[in-house]
């Protein structure tokens, strides 16, 4: 079976879907059903892959940027994917909706539903973007890949999808995220400047993610908790509005946002909190409150979206946004050590249940169904 799987994302985005394409294509080509795995790029201003293909074939077009082929693709709905590609029996697009393909089968991954569930929390362009194509994208594919049964119920309620099209596939977590070791995790936190006890929360810094409420738990801490909060993560759309309320918290002194933080040192980072904190409103999945379960952080989190599912029994759930009820959890939890241990554990066993080889093996099944 040859493949080929469009990885534009992974030069586009070092978080969220460009990590999700990235870990999946390391992983795909030791799968036997395929015998041959081609990474499609465009690669106009010639820089080459940003990682290591393990095994796969890259197929760049370096005549042609990939934004007009954007163009050409959303305005006269050509030229066919192939033509660029070339020829296979599967084509793999991760990143929400398909181009023009004739021949083949097409197989998405749809992430979410946030921008039709929660449009005020989608940049506009991006929103109108993906509303003008879902519906198509998702009658034309094969086959749709999302991250979680919330997330496949949310496609067949608002796209009104076949459910046997529909596959559930958990996404895993990188065997680098897991406990440091003490030294090196120290020294990682002093090359980010963190000196002292801190609650954590990391991700694009966005509405969705819901950090001014972070903010108002933080507060209600004050005389509880002489650590620090640390928002980790790179600015998204709308984010000033988000720094400026934590530029004017009353503890603002006690806040540190961090941009973007390499994967080698975000174990160091997770490991070091005394709690992970996620408020998100809404998640297809949920990558980093589980890798901070995965690197011995005890979680505090919503249940927005996927994250019951995903989280379990390994993090402390809450339902609802109350500021007081959250700062009680937390402060109840700060000051039961026994407790934030026994939660850290819980953790560690539930994030254990991920890995991107079963990423890889559901997706190499999903593969061979639609060419059956």
């Amino acid at each position: 079976m040859r493949v080929c799987v469009d990885i534009q994302s992974v030069l586009a985005q070092r978080a969220g879907v460009g990590r999700y394409t990235r870990s999946l294509v390391q992983h795909l080509a030791a799968e036997p059903a395929i015998a041959e795995l081609a990474l499609f790029y465009f690669d106009f201003r010639r820089r080459g892959l940003p990682f290591d293909p393990a095994g796969a074939r890259p197929r760049a077009v370096r005549w042609l940027p990939g934004r007009a082929a954007s163009f050409l693709w959303k305005t006269v709905n050509w030229p066919p994917f192939q033509w660029l590609a070339g020829e296979a029996d599967v084509y793999h697009f991760p990143n929400f909706v398909l181009p023009p393909l004739r021949g083949g089968k097409a197989v998405v991954t749809i992430h979410d539903m946030s921008f039709l569930r929660y449009p005020a929390f989608a940049e506009a362009r991006n929103r109108r973007y993906l509303t003008a194509r879902i519906a198509d994208t998702a009658r034309r594919a094969d086959a749709i890949i999302t991250d979680s049964r919330f997330s496949a119920g949310e496609i067949t309620a608002l796209l009104k999808a076949d459910p046997a099209r529909v596959h559930p596939i958990h996404l895993g977590i990188a065997d680098s995220f897991r406990p440091p070791d003490a030294a090196a995790a120290a020294a990682a936190r002093r090359r980010l400047g963190i000196a002292r006890p801190y609650l954590l929360t990391v991700g694009t810094v966005e509405p969705r993610k819901n950090l001014p409420f972070l903010a108002d738990v933080f507060e209600r801490l004050e005389g509880v908790y002489r650590g620090a909060l640390v928002v980790a993560g790179t600015a998204g759309w709308h984010v000033e509005p988000i720094l400026r309320r934590m530029r004017e918290s009353p503890r603002a002194a006690d806040i540190r946002y961090i941009s973007y933080v390499a994967d080698a040192d975000l174990p160091s980072l997770y490991a070091g909190a005394d709690l992970f904190l996620c408020a998100s409103f809404y998640e297809g999945f949920g990558f980093p409150p589980l890798e901070a379960m995965a690197c011995g952080a005890p979680v505090v989190s919503s249940c927005g979206g996927a994250l019951r599912e995903v989280l379990g029994d390994g993090a402390r759930l809450i339902e609802g946004f109350d500021a007081d009820g959250w700062a009680g959890t937390v402060a109840r939890l700060l000051a039961d050590e026994p407790g934030r241990r026994a939660l850290a554990a819980a953790g560690r066993r539930r994030a254990a249940r991920y890995s991107w080889a079963e990423t890889a093996r559901r997706t190499a099944d999903v593969y061979r169904q639609v060419t059956a």
